[in-house]
């Protein structure tokens, strides 16, 4: 295989809240107007973000992370985007030099240019100052310029690009606006479905864009051909019924596509208005928002018994944040409203008004080793044995339980299916195939 060319900014920020996904689906938004294929990705654990900008690229989002999804997967995916995209946008996560590793890793690493994103609503020469910090705070950074997020006027913008020095190159600005904003709740944005006038306000983005910008694509990267993969396909013929509706929609697209290139047929069904499972040998219950729909998942009965039974028939279950808190006793919002759940995990949990969890996780399952990250506000009280627990990379506190009850398998953990195909397919198995 050889090595392949393509346009790639990294669009990066000094901290959260500054506006990385809306420039980003800005900036996509203009190149495809112009006929260009664009391919996004997304740094670090997140699924909210995603979701916007699948919608706006056109394409699936995939994430890329130095040591969830890994250096060899991550050149991956970017080698196979370069072999179809005109330009090659990458969100990063938090700050730029936030986490270990870090967005600014991840763009010394593959060499892909640097665009800092800085929420200028509240300041006029500093944020010259700024840019010159990020610019230069490591000298290896490949640092391209910076964009003007929530100006209050055009002047302002002028105000901003003039404060930068010469050598920093000053990519645009966007407006304060309503219009162009994306709402968030708790875990962060809005879902990209339930946003009606989603559109609208990508194409207001874009607009006001096209005004402050020249629309150039940034220089091309070289990405290096990647070692080649060889996954057997141990789950052909297997049958894996994943929950996707407004309740459970936190899947990564890398976990659904090596689940099919292990052999697997997807499935999918709603647990919020279906009445009963469709005809599948496994379950992928991955997380979400239970919370915001407790009334309807507890009148569903039909479904609830359905997936009971499908356990009690000793099929494979994997579920996962959300989709732990639906198999548990009870769930309570943060208003206090409680729900009765499906009672096949032990335990409660009740919504809380602060972050319970962040952090990347390790485990050691008896399969084998399999990372992922958690992020949640619900605190769960449950008398259970876990079978393994979590290990962060960065040296946090958090250990978080992964449940084994026959062949069902809970944990607050989104995991990253592709850092071991081997122990996916093992939690997807038939017993009759393993």
């Amino acid at each position: 295989m050889q090595d392949r060319q393509c346009p790639a900014m990294l669009i990066a920020a000094p901290a959260s809240g500054q506006g990385k996904t809306t420039v980003t689906a800005a900036l996509a938004r203009l190149h495809r107007r112009q006929g260009k294929r664009v391919r996004i990705f997304k740094c670090g654990p997140d699924f909210l973000d995603p979701m916007i900008l699948s919608r706006v690229s056109g394409a699936p989002v995939y994430q890329l992370d130095l040591w969830m999804v890994g250096e060899e997967e991550s050149r991956r995916l970017l080698w196979e985007a370069a072999g179809d995209a005109d330009l090659i946008l990458i969100e990063g996560v938090m700050g730029l030099f936030d986490g270990s590793p870090s967005a600014a890793d991840l763009a010394k690493r593959f060499g892909v240019p640097v665009m800092a994103v800085i929420d200028g609503s509240a300041m006029a020469q500093t944020f010259g100052a700024l840019a010159h910090g990020l610019a230069t705070f490591q000298p290896d950074l490949p640092f391209a310029g910076v964009f003007g997020n929530r100006t209050g006027s055009p002047r302002h913008g002028e105000i901003l690009r003039d404060a930068l020095p010469p050598s920093i190159r000053w990519f645009g600005a966007l407006p304060r606006s309503a219009a162009v904003e994306l709402p968030s709740r708790h875990l962060g944005l809005v879902q990209a479905d339930e946003l009606f006038d989603l559109d609208a306000r990508l194409d207001a983005a874009a607009d006001s864009l096209a005004v402050s910008t020249d629309g150039d694509l940034p220089p091309p990267v070289t990405f290096a051909a990647p070692a080649p993969r060889d996954i057997v396909p141990v789950l052909e013929g297997v049958r894996i019924g994943v929950a996707r509706d407004s309740a459970f929609a936190f899947l990564y697209q890398a976990n659904l596509d090596l689940l099919r290139t292990l052999g697997a047929e997807l499935v999918f069904f709603s647990p919020l208005s279906d009445t009963q499972l469709p005809e599948v040998d496994s379950l992928y219950l991955p997380g979400g928002y239970p919370e915001l729909h407790l009334a309807r998942l507890e009148e569903n009965l039909a479904m609830a018994q359905a997936i009971r039974d499908h356990h009690a028939a000793g099929k494979p279950i994997h579920a996962e944040c959300g989709g732990m808190l639906y198999l548990l006793d009870r769930l309570t919002d943060k208003q206090g409203n409680s729900g009765r759940m499906l009672g096949l995990v032990s335990g409660e949990a009740v919504m809380q008004p602060r972050m319970q969890a962040l952090a990347l996780q390790d485990v050691a399952l008896p399969e084998g080793q399999l990372r992922g990250h958690t992020f949640h506000y619900s605190a769960l009280e449950s008398s259970l044995e876990p079978l393994a627990r979590g290990v962060c990379p960065s040296y946090k506190r958090t250990a978080e339980a992964v449940y084994r009850i026959g062949r069902l398998t809970a944990s607050y953990i989104h995991f990253y299916m592709p850092s071991n195909p081997q122990v996916t397919a093992a939690l997807f198995l038939p017993s009759a195939r393993s």
